[in-house]
């Protein structure tokens, strides 16, 4: 793969980038956050791992500047900002995978590997269908009852893993290892936090609810 990597700490980077080649992996290195943004922009990349933290532009700018010209570019968000909040920001900014530091090389290296299949599997031409919700993931677009609904990268990914498991209870562990990736830790409650989100917008203000609750298991999809 060919690989950009943002990260302002000179060792941190030099060890990443030479982990990286050892498996085979094209590794550019950008030491700033401007910098980074301007490389990503003019080169094709097949995966970005993003310092949050970084000199003249922040990580969540970069990040978020990225995803609006480059929207199927995964982002692999690396940062010593591990909280919830931290997480979700990452997120709503258009991340598609965070990872806390510090980190051991396997699970970073599992973590692209894991982003790279998933876009490789992606099915664009696909339509689906749960009562009046629709997804159209050649566009890219949500509608429910034929309103348009603006979902973040983890919201979409989140409501197609439901979608096409309709009727299908889902734990939060395969929740979890479907939409943020291997090795995500069981003890936070962003699965939660991200159902309220996807309820509020997929839901709210609608006679039927889509998304379900099952105690102590997880969530499901159903029409009724």
């Amino acid at each position: 793969m060919n690989i950009l990597l943002i990260e302002d700490e000179p060792k941190v980077a030099a060890f990443i980038k030479k982990g990286l080649e050892t498996y085979q992996h094209t590794v550019t290195v950008a030491y700033d956050g401007q910098d980074g943004y301007h490389i990503a922009m003019q080169h094709d990349f097949d995966i970005i791992l993003l310092d949050r933290l970084l000199p003249t532009l922040s990580g969540i700018d970069v990040c978020r500047r990225i995803k609006h010209l480059k929207k199927g570019l995964p982002v692999l968000m690396l940062t010593a900002l591990g909280t919830v909040q931290d997480i979700v920001q990452g997120f709503e900014n258009g991340a598609d995978d965070y990872l806390t530091k510090p980190f051991h090389f396997d699970e970073l290296l599992a973590r692209i590997q894991a982003l790279h299949r998933r876009g490789m599997t992606v099915s664009p031409a696909a339509v689906y269908q749960v009562a009046d919700l629709q997804m159209d993931c050649y566009h890219h677009s949500v509608k429910r009852a034929d309103k348009e609904i603006a979902l973040t990268v983890k919201e979409y990914a989140l409501l197609e893993v439901l979608m096409t498991n309709k009727n299908k209870v889902l734990t939060r562990t395969y929740l979890a290892e479907t939409v943020w990736g291997i090795s995500f830790s069981r003890g936070t409650n962003l699965i939660d936090v991200y159902v309220n989100y996807l309820r509020g917008k997929v839901d709210k203000g609608f006679d039927t609810p889509l998304i379900h609750t099952v105690v102590g298991v997880g969530y499901v999809m159903r029409e009724k």
